[in-house]
């Protein structure tokens, strides 16, 4: 399994957003906006991650495709 960077940040914001969750629940010290806030970026992370990752996936099939294209085109012309 591969992890890039997307994957470790998601991980170490999503800690970070439960540890704030828990603290405001627990210790009242930041702001549940605050708590909320880090939850987001977390998400945020993650989305980030699915979209570079299709990018080459439609990269890959985009070129694959092409060659299908030449293959189809030779021997239709030929």
């Amino acid at each position: 399994m591969k992890l890039n960077i997307y994957d470790i940040l998601f991980w170490i914001f999503f800690v970070i957003a439960l540890a704030m969750i828990l603290w405001y629940i627990f210790g009242d010290s930041p702001a549940i906006e605050q708590a909320l806030l880090v939850l987001i970026i977390t998400f945020l992370f993650k989305i980030q991650s699915d979209i570079s990752s299709n990018k080459f996936k439609v990269y890959d099939l985009n070129k694959r495709l092409s060659t299908l294209e030449k293959y189809f085109k030779d021997k239709i012309l030929s």
